[in-house]
């Protein structure tokens, strides 16, 4: 004689928490997009001048003339555009000149856009940055990312609308030669990697 078989019990079980991926942290989902993780907040700056100050030579006085270029390479479309402007408003008897509210905001733009592809892309250092052996990195490292980069120039424009200039001479009373909007967004220059080793051959 057998015995009906007995049916299958089924467990109730709640849900199973989260494994972590292996052999990587769980991602913290409460940290901004961008921001740098908790971890890196508690480190040291990642760039010391002392231990390393061919990273920082020559720092300051390269940055000025990058920036010169920087500068020169956003005005040059600027330029042709008013011109362009100003012969369409002697051919259509001034009815073209009303088009030149349109040149500041285009210059912004340009001026963003320029900043985010070049300061925010794979060298972190705009074309006049490259031309000088200068890149940019966030204080624990990182690379700069294009909002970061864009966030930065804004930040540099109302510096210097409000603070004038002389807001630069900062730069000379830090190790690190950074300004003003280095410190409130996070960033440093630096000397590249082929500059820094040019520099400690020379010594």
């Amino acid at each position: 004689m057998t015995l009906p078989d007995r049916p299958a019990v089924r467990r109730l079980e709640g849900p199973r928490p989260p494994r972590p991926h292996a052999g990587r942290s769980v991602p913290d989902r409460q940290r901004p997009l961008g921001a740098p993780p908790a971890m890196a907040l508690k480190r040291p700056h990642k760039f010391d001048p002392d231990a390393e100050p061919e990273l920082f030579q020559g720092v300051l006085a390269r940055r000025m003339v990058a920036f010169l270029v920087d500068v020169c390479i956003v005005l040059a479309p600027m330029i042709v555009l008013w011109v362009m402007f100003a012969i369409l408003g002697v051919l259509t008897l001034g009815l073209g000149w009303m088009l030149f509210w349109l040149i500041g905001p285009a210059a912004l733009g340009w001026a963003l856009l320029y900043t985010a592809t070049t300061l925010g892309g794979p060298y972190s250092a705009t074309v006049g940055m490259r031309m000088h052996g200068l890149e940019m990195r966030t204080w624990y490292g990182a690379p700069v990312y294009p909002l970061l980069a864009c966030v930065r120039l804004l930040v540099f424009f109302i510096v210097v609308s409000v603070l004038t200039p002389a807001v630069l001479l900062l730069g000379l009373f830090n190790g690190r030669r950074r300004l003003l909007h280095d410190f409130i967004c996070g960033t440093v220059v630096i000397n590249t990697v082929p500059r820094s080793v040019e520099l400690v051959i020379r010594r």
